[in-house]
C-alpha cells in the first residue's frame, strides 16, 4: 500500500492518494473518503502500474472534484442540539450517570446519551446506526420474501447509498439515517429490486415503483440533490 501520491483539487487542496494492490481484482476502483480524513483510496490489480492508475484518476477529475467540493462542512455532534434521525427531529441530551442510550419520550424526539463526554459522539453514532438497521429490517419484512437479502451490513460510503450482490448480500450507507424517512425507504426498495433485476432496466424501475408506491421519483430526486448533506455529521 502506498500513500506517496496526492491529488490536487482546483482550489489547491491536496488529497492523499492511497493505492492498494489486490489479488483477484480485474479493474481499478476509486473510493473517495470524506472521513475521518479526506483521502482517495484506489484498488488495482497487481500488474497494473501506478502511473496508469494516476492517469485513470486524472480522467475522473470532474467526478472527484464534485465529491470533495460538494462535501458539507463537518458539524460536531454535541448535547442539546437537534438533528434529523429517521425523519424525526430529535434533540440530543447527555446524562453521565446513564450507562446506556435511549429515547426518553414515546414520540422518540428526545434521545439521551449516557457515559462520559469523550464518548458522546461515538455512542450517539452507534445508537443511530442500530436504529437504522432495525428500521431497514422492518421495511424489508413488508415486501414479498423473494426480495429479502441473505445478509445486511451498514457501511460509510461516499458515492453509493446501497448495493446488492448476486448472492443477495446487501449493504447500505448508515448515513441514510439522516435522510427523510421516505428517501431512506426508497434506497431500501431500490436494492431489494436488484434481487429480481441485477441491472437498471425498465423492468427494474418498474419493480422499484411497485415496491415503493407513489412518490418514488420525488424520493429519488431528493437524494440526487441533497445526498451530500447526509455526510455533515461525524
Amino acid at each position: 500500500m502506498s500513500a506517496e501520491n496526492v491529488f490536487t483539487l482546483s482550489n489547491g487542496e491536496q488529497i492523499p492518494v492511497i493505492i492498494e494492490n489486490r489479488r483477484g481484482v480485474r479493474n481499478v476502483t476509486l473510493r473517495p473518503k470524506l472521513n475521518p480524513v479526506r483521502e482517495i483510496h484506489i484498488s488495482k490489480p497487481w500488474l497494473t502500474s501506478n502511473s496508469f492508475v494516476l492517469k485513470f484518476l486524472e480522467s475522473k477529475r470532474k467526478w472527484i472534484e464534485h465529491i470533495f467540493d460538494k462535501a458539507p462542512t463537518k458539524e460536531k455532534i454535541k448535547p442539546d442540539m437537534t438533528i434529523e434521525i429517521l425523519g424525526r427531529n430529535v434533540k440530543l441530551i447527555h446524562d453521565t450517570t446513564m450507562r446506556g442510550n435511549c429515547y426518553v419520550n414515546e414520540e422518540k424526539t428526545i434521545l439521551c446519551i449516557g457515559g462520559g463526554a469523550d464518548m458522546f459522539e461515538r455512542r450517539a453514532r452507534d445508537f443511530i446506526k442500530n436504529e437504522l438497521l432495525t428500521e431497514i429490517k422492518k421495511i424489508i419484512k413488508t415486501t414479498p420474501r423473494k426480495y429479502w437479502p441473505t445478509r445486511i451490513t451498514l457501511r460509510d460510503t461516499t458515492s453509493r447509498w446501497g448495493s446488492c450482490s448476486t448472492t443477495g448480500n446487501m449493504s447500505f450507507s448508515w448515513r441514510l439515517a439522516f435522510a427523510p424517512y421516505e428517501v431512506m425507504r426508497y434506497v431500501v426498495m431500490h436494492e431489494l429490486s436488484h434481487r429480481e433485476h441485477m441491472d437498471h432496466s425498465a423492468e427494474f424501475w418498474a419493480t422499484v415503483s411497485e415496491l415503493y408506491g407513489f412518490g418514488v421519483e420525488r424520493a429519488k430526486r431528493w437524494l440526487t440533490k441533497n445526498g451530500q448533506h447526509l455526510h455533515k455529521y461525524f
